[in-house]
């Protein structure tokens, strides 16, 4: 691609492979920190909900009632459904809000100096930045190979910027 008669694709440097499989490994470090706290939190409120449970007039020794039982199970399934998607939630959100904001990145790729971009190197577009995220499952579903594309194509495109129409380049 040329821009008034300089050859812009010559002076991008894409980022490769390593590089952004450490910057995925900051972010998984931080998100997973946030994750903790809440599956603390939310697993802290179901012991606290067994303890009143269990606090009710049964004597020792006697079986629970089983609506108790079914009501104890319910209530941890509805926290394992509230981990996974507030996990998705806040993953999405902190990958697209990052990546398409002024930055262009996550905090792991700003400590490692790459940013995403279209393929004409400006920002991209929240929606963009969603569907690029999204894309990662189709990356991830095939054993991951999706993400290795990224040490074997030209530019250094994983599946799911191929489909998002995006490079990740480093910052200049």
């Amino acid at each position: 691609m040329k821009t008034q008669g300089v050859d812009v694709e010559s002076s991008v440097v894409y980022a490769g492979f390593w590089r952004r499989f450490a910057a995925f490994l900051i972010d998984a470090l931080l998100i997973s920190s946030v994750m903790g706290i809440l599956y603390f939190i939310f697993i802290g409120l179901f012991v606290m909900v067994c303890a009143i449970a269990n606090a009710g007039p049964i004597q020792s020794g006697e079986e629970p009632p089983a609506l108790v039982l079914v009501g104890l199970g319910a209530g941890f399934g509805v926290i394992i459904l509230s981990l996974i998607i507030s996990n998705t939630v806040i993953c999405w959100l902190y990958f697209a809000l990052m990546e398409s904001s002024a930055k262009q990145a996550t905090l792991g790729k700003i400590a490692l100096r790459i940013v995403v971009t279209d393929a004409n190197g400006q920002r991209i577009s929240f929606g963009r930045a969603t569907g690029r995220h999204f894309a990662k499952i189709i990356s991830r579903i095939i054993l991951r190979i999706g993400f290795i594309m990224a040490g074997f194509t030209r530019k250094k495109q994983a599946l799911h910027d191929m489909m998002a129409d995006c490079l990740v380049v480093k910052k200049r």
